[in-house]
């Protein structure tokens, strides 16, 4: 490492508080699928920022809709309306189907946005008793940072000396439809669930668990929340993750690739009913549904459309898949993945992950490690035929070798 990168690495760790731990690298620009360090050496991003920026580094459309509406008007709160938030609503509900619209800023907002209003629906619509609303989630589950989301955390990292911790919360574990039946009862207002649980080290539940699901919740009058920050918006191959099962949550969480990665931009999508429940002082965000966020998801949505990239997802999503599958190397236990969302689960030894992110910043890719043992593969959704086919050599390269 340069004296350069070394003093951006060390200035960090004098004045940051050490709640990450990066690869090492200084990156200082970024276009389309790629990103430069300081020294102005080229990467292939595999990790998209947990998939915020799908639709690819400094997108031109996004960032002019960006430059167009700074210039204009970028915040008013919402004790005025903007001209960019109805459009916004308009032009979301139309992609997604939705019936309502609650803006937010980042995904964890969004998410305990859900819980307070699947909660008010519980007690006013369903007829829950006051202060017995329970919500199911899953082990291993990852839907924030936040106090009331740690606490229904089953990672001893992500909730270790946080509590104490707000009740109304039951783990089951994911993939069971057998173990939901079971945890319903009068009080469930809700299943609140990842598609893919990403953090994990993008676990895919069995074919038919969400139809299972969706079937269960139906039928005893239990909302279900998918938590779609980053499965969603063509991240998969399809618009929305539960597409691939052919069904529709009652409440979806969008965020991340919803501005592309240019503003933390984030919604809850929902039926009449639980969003209904709010009223004008009930709750709230300074900057939720801000003009200059409205615009920046505005575009964020239209170039993920009309360029085609929820369909490339799909079709290079497929090739990486099967590319990495054809990697024979004695230290892969399992390749899995849908659309660019995929992993490689090395065999368990502590770091080991690590070390092969790092070697393969060697090579010119950044991939993240997760839990020690698995690597995380997300390239922004703008990714071709040739880049994957050029990241797979690399991959190939790196994988075939023992870095014990």
């Amino acid at each position: 490492m340069s004296s350069s990168v070394i003093d951006f690495i060390a200035t960090e760790a004098r004045f940051g508080a050490r709640n990450y731990e990066p690869i090492g690298v200084v990156l200082s620009r970024g276009e389309g699928v790629w990103v430069w360090d300081t020294q102005g050496n080229r990467y292939l991003d595999c990790l998209s920022a947990y998939s915020a920026v799908s639709q690819g580094h400094c997108h031109p459309k996004i960032l002019a809709a960006m430059v167009e509406q700074a210039h204009r008007l970028t915040l008013t709160s919402r004790a005025f309306h903007n001209d960019q938030l109805a459009l916004f609503y308009e032009e979301i509900a139309a992609l997604t189907g939705s019936h309502k619209v609650l803006p937010m800023n980042s995904g964890a907002e969004a998410v305990e946005s859900a819980i307070k209003s699947v909660r008010k629906w519980g007690y006013e619509v369903k007829g829950v008793p006051d202060g017995q609303a329970e919500i199911i989630v899953c082990a291993n589950n990852f839907h924030g940072r936040t106090l009331g989301v740690v606490g229904f955390s089953t990672d001893p990292e992500t909730r270790g000396h946080f509590g104490p911790f707000a009740p109304g919360f039951k783990v089951i574990p994911f993939g069971d439809a057998a173990a939901l039946a079971e945890a319903i009862n009068p009080n469930t207002v809700a299943f609140l669930v990842e598609p893919i649980q990403g953090e994990a080290g993008v676990v895919i539940p069995p074919a038919g668990y969400f139809t299972e699901v969706r079937e269960l919740c139906t039928a005893n009058n239990v909302m279900l929340v998918l938590d779609e920050i980053q499965t969603g918006l063509g991240r998969t191959g399809k618009l929305l993750a539960e597409q691939h099962e052919g069904i529709e949550a009652d409440v979806t969480l969008l965020g991340k690739a919803l501005s592309g990665g240019f503003y933390p931009v984030s919604a809850v999508l929902s039926n009449n009913d639980v969003l209904g429940t709010l009223r004008p002082g009930q709750h709230g965000s300074t900057f939720g549904g801000n003009p200059l966020a409205c615009a920046v998801a505005r575009a964020a949505m239209r170039v993920l459309v009309e360029e085609g990239m929820i369909e490339n997802a799909a079709r290079q999503g497929a090739r990486f898949l099967e590319g990495l599958k054809d990697i024979r190397a004695n230290t892969i236990r399992e390749v899995r993945g849908r659309g660019l969302m995929l992993a490689v689960e090395l065999h368990p030894e502590p770091g080991r992950a690590r070390r092969y992110c790092e070697a393969l910043q060697a090579k010119g890719i950044l991939a993240k490690d997760t839990h020690e043992h698995t690597i995380r593969i997300a390239p922004p959704l703008v990714i071709t035929s040739d880049q994957v086919d050029w990241a797979l050599e690399r991959f190939a390269a790196i994988l075939t070798q023992d870095f014990s």
